[in-house]
């Protein structure tokens, strides 16, 4: 079920991306993920050092701002030496305020850090538990780019949330300390209309209220639609990434089809769609501005004009009538942080939004593992063995395109060592029960029993070589540490890259550098160096010509100690003598 945009506008997000997950609900889960974080201690160790540095940093602008009373009087009367001596004063609080400024900084950026790292860590270790990204993938549009979620997103979340969270604090003390000043000025303000004397307590404190409250009530008002259109902003950007990124993938598949007009197309869409969402945040920003910098000229003589009847009246002196401006603008600050803020919340809302929903997702997919809410067919072996029985294989949730499923009617047993292809009518997807066998496909019925996943190795058809040295890729996915440079050696020799003995510790996009010949012979190499006790393999072999086909399989028939299930159609394989087993097209009456 789709869902509605927080700026109430079109859905974009699957039903695990509904609007049901509340903002509260979303600080909630963020504030868990946060307090179970190994940065916990050290961020709100920070926090203390943090509000400490803040209370001095206030003190010191209350005192800066008295300063104003004997300094402007000083002024005033034409008194050299007590100006030289206010000065004197003022350097040594300005100077303790640049070093309480410096200090606060690092601060910040230290705890932007060490939030970011939390958070980074989490999303990353929830993403990669065991077939959670994978399931998360197949949910519809909250698993499409999540790699925008785990990197811009979570930094833009951890950088906002360290800066607003200070200034908030900030700006709380600052209201606090400096509102008793204004109403100490004003606190006995009278004026007199027609011969009727009217006095107001706390005058100023009254003013800077509604002057604020006007400002911030304008911002609401006009940029209320701004954080909707950021997470749809975010989303559209995340979009067009992934367009770039696949088609710099497939290049070559591209360019031999001449497709490059379509893929423009494609491309020029995406980016049509990305521009129609900063242009209404242009709009957005265009009418805030209105309002924050009408407000922000306003503020340079809105406490004058404030002021000025409680001067002229007397009440206060030319110091006075600074000290009292002085202490407006630092309450005006305090409360007009919400509207000088009201750009970057926007976009720490949608940031909250995009990575909570992302976190929200993941951990659903955890609970529901753990309370066993999902169909399973795959249990673990109490022998040593492969049992299969009775499988029927549903293409997906609902058993819907039941020609594209398959059935395995009775009972089949792979012992240690076995080879068996499964192989039948054309119209069977195969397909699926390397995937049911891997854990990875619940929807059907029947029983799979497979023995410890460690000593089990998946062969897909389409192999993944991490970013890493060709050692590291060998041992993947075990750690690179435990073979020997001659076992290596030895594993690439038999699998004929003999060429690639001297490059162990080189580095390359091995998937582009290798032909798919020399791919498909160094995930043997690996399976020859890690020497599983089952290998399946997913119809890996039908895109080579005969020639490589029969010098892998009889690579393969080297693992004499190893199973070897190969689920697909290859007339080469035979030539292991394997046990074929039929698989049939899943039938419906």
């Amino acid at each position: 079920m789709a869902e509605t945009n927080q700026d109430g506008g079109k859905a974009t997000e699957f039903d695990i991306d509904s609007a049901d997950f509340r903002f509260d609900a979303q600080l909630r889960l963020m504030m868990g993920a946060f307090w179970q974080s190994a940065v916990r201690n050290r961020v709100l160790l920070l926090t203390v050092a943090l509000l400490a540095v803040i209370l001095t940093t206030v003190y010191a602008q209350y005192r800066l701002n008295y300063w104003n009373t004997p300094f402007y009087n000083a002024l005033e009367r034409r008194d050299l030496p007590a100006f030289l001596s206010e000065l004197k004063v003022f350097f040594v609080i300005a100077g303790s305020l640049l070093i309480l400024n410096v200090v606060q900084a690092w601060l910040n950026q230290m705890t932007a850090l060490y939030m970011r790292e939390g958070l980074a860590r989490d999303l990353v270790d929830q993403w990669m538990a065991p077939r959670r990204a994978l399931k998360l993938a197949n949910l519809g549009t909250i698993g499409i780019n999540p790699d925008q979620r785990l990197h811009e997103d979570a930094r833009n979340l951890a950088e906002l949330s360290t800066s607003l969270a200070i200034g908030l604090v900030n700006s709380t003390i600052l209201l606090l300390s400096f509102i008793g000043v204004l109403w100490s000025i004003s606190s006995d303000f009278s004026f007199t209309i027609d011969g009727r004397q009217i006095a107001i307590p706390g005058y100023m404190v009254w003013a800077a209220l509604l002057y604020a409250a006007s400002a911030s009530l304008l911002s609401n008002m006009v940029g209320r639609r701004l954080p909707g259109l950021n997470t749809l902003r975010y989303s559209k950007e995340a979009e067009l990434r992934f367009a770039l990124m696949r088609t710099n993938e497939n290049l070559m598949a591209i360019t031999v089809t001449h497709g490059e007009d379509s893929e423009r197309r494609r491309m020029q869409a995406a980016v049509t769609e990305v521009l129609a969402v900063i242009r209404r945040l242009a709009l957005g920003y265009t009418n805030l501005t209105w309002v924050s910098s009408g407000f922000g000229w306003l503020t340079t003589i809105a406490p004058i004009l404030i002021a000025a009847p409680v001067y002229f009246s007397g009440s206060i002196s030319f110091g006075g009538l600074m000290m009292a401006i002085g202490a407006f603008n630092q309450v005006n600050t305090a409360l007009r942080w919400y509207i000088d803020n009201f750009r970057p919340i926007a976009d720490w809302k949608a940031a909250l939004y995009r990575v909570s929903v992302f976190r929200r997702a993941l951990c659903q997919i955890g609970q529901e593992e753990a309370e066993d809410k999902a169909p399973a067919l795959l249990t673990a072996s109490p022998e040593s063995r492969i049992v299969l029985g009775d499988l029927v294989l549903l293409p997906g949730p609902g058993g819907r395109d039941s020609d594209k499923g398959m059935e395995l009617a009775g009972e089949v047993t792979i012992s240690p060592g076995d080879r068996v292809m499964f192989n039948g009518d054309p119209r069977a997807n195969r397909h699926l029960l390397f995937l049911a066998m891997a854990g990875l496909w619940p929807w059907g019925t029947g029983e799979i029993r497979m023995p410890s996943a460690d000593t089990v190795l998946f062969m897909p058809q389409k192999g993944y070589f991490p970013d890493a040295s060709l050692r590291e890729v060998m041992a993947y996915p075990n750690k690179a540490s435990e073979f020997s440079d001659e076992q290596l050696r030895a594993a690439l020799s038999a699998a004929g890259l003999d060429r690639l003995a001297g490059h162990l510790d080189a580095r390359e996009r091995w998937d582009r550098t290798l032909e798919e010949e020399e791919r498909t012979r160094l995930r043997l190499a690996s399976a020859l160096l890690i020497q599983p006790d089952w290998l399946i393999i997913d119809d890996a072999l039908e895109s080579l010509d005969a020639e490589a086909q029969q010098d892998c399989v009889e690579l393969l028939g080297t693992l004499r100690n190893t199973a070897i299930v190969y689920i697909g159609r290859s007339d080469v394989f035979t030539r292991l003598q394997p046990r074929i087993v039929h698989l049939t097209p899943l039938h419906t009456s």
